[in-house]
């Protein structure tokens, strides 16, 4: 398993009005977003092509929909814009192994 590209923890992860978990777990790895409790149990998880991530207002929150699914982030200060870079360089490291593999 390869290092994370990121990883945050005490994260509130909601699901509509309902409260998942008040201090979860995101990760980005082998090119999947994985959102977890903090018990560890996968709450859910998609390949990166499949995420779309997006800013909510405050800075400290994010809207993920994995697979059609929406889920609001709440991180501490600075873990948002750490997410939405993690996407990008993921997504961007796929592309170029795609295209050296495409060849």
């Amino acid at each position: 398993m390869a290092e994370p590209e990121f990883d945050a923890t005490g994260v509130e992860i909601r699901r509509m009005l309902r409260s998942l978990t008040r201090a979860g777990h995101v990760l980005v790895r082998d090119g999947q977003l994985v959102l977890m409790t903090s018990y560890g149990s996968e709450i859910d998880s998609a390949p990166l092509d499949k995420v779309r991530i997006s800013g909510y207002g405050l800075r400290d929150r994010a809207m993920a929909t994995l697979g059609g699914t929406r889920y609001l982030l709440q991180f501490g200060l600075g873990h948002r814009e750490g997410l939405l870079s993690a996407v990008r360089t993921a997504r961007a490291k796929a592309a170029a192994e795609r295209g050296v593999l495409g060849r």
